[in-house]
């Protein structure tokens, strides 16, 4: 009786070692994302795949299956946390060999299982990779010995005993760490084993014939934690989120009784119960103390360039072609909406005078609005959504104070304060752009109708013509350009990243044909706080109110940003987060990269980051203990236009910080206000985006000027000269600044003749900005097709 009580003692210890091993169960122990490549071979991997695939993704694995090695490339591949094989491919070609080689390099996991050591026989790589190559076998039943049971790869898994082939192998590595052998009268073989390669890791076992071991449950664990130990040491794990830790020696946070109750939001069980039911809050930081508690990415600063009482709560920011910080100020935002006229909020030009980098000189362009939500630049004013209008302010008295006001067109939906115009830009194609949330617009143009929900949209700048782009699946808040004018954005909930291919018109242009709602293209929509005081109504975890889209279009971030990586504000988790824009075929993987900046003080809610003149990231810090819009808790009343009731909601802060890179060249300040002609086409050399569309605008906008202009910018689209990321930005924006003065009419033989050869353009993004300019007549159509455009590579 003893006997059996420490067999089960021994057994429960066992079972629970697995249970809380680090590597399985963690705080970090999170979703995980894999490729199972197969093949149509005698192993019959499709049918293994279906006996392992819902285990382990009841365990918070989610695997995909591919028999095709064309699914080896840097796009897909870069969807996914852990490449698991289980094949016998006898070939890899040299850019599939790469992608996997990079895959594992840069940080991925690798889970060759069984046969996957007798793969790609060409590739002594992949071979070095494994550690090992299959040489022989017999059969038989055996039990494996473990000699490194306590290693994080396999602690908990007790040995595996089966029927199974008996591997032999060759070329075998000096550089594994072996975690068990299969020992038989010529020796001990390794049987399991673990390295490192660049910053991955490889997760390799010889078990694994048929479905006598597949459907073992010890088997199952064994490659659970594989892909775990696989995944645990390499980019984006929790291993490389631990730069994102709360800083050491700051003093603790006060608490204060709040001013009325805390909102508890409860959320489906398995998540617990957020928020707390104390009437007890974190006191607000003052601005220089809130900094201390925001934490960035090694290589990166963070600067306070303005905060409370200079500025209060900041809803939206733009620069002018000065370079100067245009802020909207909002005090009746959610509830307060006003009539027009009545409002209590303004708008604020912020500037630095003397380069101290901090603002110091604050002046009101305007006021008596009530909750403006988008500022962009036109026709030597500023155009601000403030709905249900399109407003027009002007100064045209020097002073910085607007003293023109009139609406441009109405329409915006009022029912929700949350769910209406923002993001608004100029775009490319000399149009305002912007994304608009479920309040949608309902308004008139030239008499005829216009009626759109969520999504893209673009209107001229004066106001004459609007166009619904395409719609987004829910409330949407984010919106940016890359560097050769592909749109993406996000939206509020569970869709931090999406990718905008067609515009509605091209579908509508056909009969029968309609477009779809744009769907995410991010691999996760989670996020990854530095402190458990997240208070979230749906997406748990996830990005439930993503803000903006903004790509990093300039040249003082590390290379590895350029025209790739967006940014999403994540205000209930007190975040920026980071996500990669990977081309693939005809589309875009948005990688989620996890956190750029992230706080652990609660009031901090970054709302907006945009790229500044300066190359820098600027950031909105909300900072409100209550970011939350709707639905309303239990106990609480909803207001008016949309968000619940609560004193809680703060009025008197709002910080603006800048993110800088550490090894940036220093900012030489530049103004294009009053530039003269050839100084705004040689600004569309600029390194950053932002410089160059506010160039484009100008020229665009003093197309009285055309005959100047035209020779200029005809020559920057001949430049054939490529960046280091196989750009040449000026040659885009020339094309449409041509487009946009009325030289690509089709009745200028110069321009004609550039446009038509940017078809040829060494640069993909300017023959993209050809085809997109080039004259819409015969000419032009037959350009397209001299120019074999439709068999383009890219």
């Amino acid at each position: 009786m003893l006997a059996k009580i420490k067999f089960v003692l021994l057994a429960v210890v066992t079972i629970c070692s697995g249970l809380f091993d680090p590597v399985l169960h963690a705080a970090d122990a999170r979703p995980i994302n894999g490729l199972f490549l197969g093949d149509g071979g005698h192993h019959i991997p499709a049918t293994r795949f279906k006996e392992l695939e819902p285990v382990l993704k009841e365990r918070g694995i989610t695997l995909t299956y591919t028999d095709k090695l064309e699914d080896l490339n840097a796009a897909n591949l870069a969807q996914y946390d852990v490449l698991v094989i289980y094949a016998n491919h006898t070939k890899i070609s040299p850019e599939q060999e790469k992608a996997l080689l990079d895959f594992v390099n840069n940080g991925k996991g690798l889970v060759p299982i069984h046969c996957a050591s007798a793969c790609f026989g060409n590739s002594p790589a992949y071979i070095a990779l494994v550690g090992a190559r299959f040489k022989t076998h017999k059969t038989g039943v055996f039990k494996d010995t473990q000699v490194l049971p306590e290693h994080p790869a396999i602690k908990g898994v007790p040995p595996i005993e089966t029927w199974d082939e008996t591997y032999v192998h060759d070329q075998q590595a000096k550089d594994r760490t072996i975690l068990a052998t299969r020992v038989d009268d010529s020796g001990a073989e390794p049987w399991t084993w673990v390295r490192q390669q660049g910053k991955g890791r490889v997760f390799y076992t010889a078990w694994g014939h048929d479905e006598r071991t597949w459907m073992k449950p010890g088997f199952q664990d064994l490659i659970e934690h594989g892909i775990r130990w696989a995944v645990a040491g390499g980019a984006g794990s929790a291993a490389a989120e631990s730069v994102f830790k709360k800083k050491e020696g700051l003093k603790p946070f006060e608490m204060v009784k709040a001013a009325g109750p805390i909102p508890i939001y409860k959320p489906d069980p398995k998540w617990g119960v957020q928020g707390r039911a104390a009437d007890m809050m974190q006191a607000a930081l003052t601005p220089d103390e809130s900094k201390e508690h925001l934490v960035a990415l090694p290589g990166f600063d963070v600067q306070l360039w303005a905060s409370e009482p200079d500025i209060v709560k900041p809803v939206c920011f733009n620069w002018d072609d000065r370079g100067r910080l245009w802020i909207a100020e909002t005090f009746d935002y959610p509830n307060e909406l006003q009539p027009a006229g009545k409002g209590h909020d303004r708008i604020k030009i912020c500037e630095d005078t003397n380069g101290a980098g901090k603002a110091d000189k604050f002046t009101i362009f305007a006021e008596n609005l009530s909750i403006p939500t988008s500022i962009s630049f036109a026709n030597g004013g500023a155009i601000i959504t403030q709905v249900p209008d399109e407003l027009f302010l002007k100064d045209t008295k020097g002073n910085d104070h607007a003293d023109v006001r009139k609406v441009l067109f109405t329409g915006w939906g009022t029912g929700d304060t949350h769910a209406g115009p923002s993001n608004q830009r100029w775009g490319f194609d000399n149009w305002i752009w912007g994304m608009v949330g479920y309040s949608g617009f309902h308004g008139e143009f030239n008499g005829k109708r216009l009626s759109m929900q969520m999504g893209f949209y673009r209107f001229k700048p004066d106001g004459s013509q609007m166009e619904y782009v395409r719609a987004s699946n829910n409330n949407t808040w984010g919106m940016g350009f890359s560097e050769d004018n592909i749109i993406f954005g996000s939206t509020a909930n569970n869709n931090a990243s999406m990718y905008m291919p067609i515009a509605n018109r091209y579908y509508e242009a056909v009969q029968g044909f309609s477009s779809s709602v744009l769907g995410t293209i991010a691999t996760s929509q989670r996020f990854y706080p530095i402190t458990d005081r997240v208070r979230q109504v749906d997406c748990f975890n996830c990005y439930t109110a993503g803000t903006g889209h903004m790509l990093y279009t300039a040249r003082a971030f590390p290379k590895e940003y350029w025209n790739s990586t967006a940014f999403v504000a994540e205000p209930t988790g007190h975040l920026v987060g980071k996500f990669k824009m990977v081309p693939h075929g005809a589309d875009f993987v948005g990688v989620n990269e996890k956190t750029f900046i992230a706080s652990d003080d609660e009031w901090s809610a970054p709302i907006a980051a945009e790229v500044g003149p300066d190359g820098a990231l600027w950031v909105i810090d909300w900072y409100n203990f209550i970011v939350q819009h709707n639905p309303t808790p239990q106990g609480f009343t909803t207001g008016r236009r949309g968000a619940y009731e609560t004193p809680l909601r703060d009025k008197r802060h709002g910080r603006i910080y800048r993110i800088v890179a550490k090894e940036a060249k220093p900012y030489t300040p530049i103004r294009l206000d009053n530039a003269p002609p050839e100084k705004l086409v040689e600004t569309l050399k600029n390194d950053n985006m932002f410089w160059r569309l506010q160039a484009q605008r100008l020229i665009v906008e003093q197309s009285q000027h055309h005959s100047i202009f035209l020779p200029p910018l005809i020559e920057l689209v001949k430049d054939t000269k490529l960046d280091e990321i196989g750009l040449n930005p000026a040659s885009i924006h020339a094309l449409w600044s041509l487009q946009g003065i009325g030289a690509l009419d089709g009745k200028n033989e110069l321009a004609n003749a550039a446009v038509v050869g940017a078809l040829k353009h060494p640069s993909a993004g300017t023959r993209r900005a050809a085809v997109m300019t080039i004259p819409r007549n015969e000419a032009g159509e037959k350009a397209l097709i001299d120019a074999k455009i439709l068999e383009d590579a890219d």
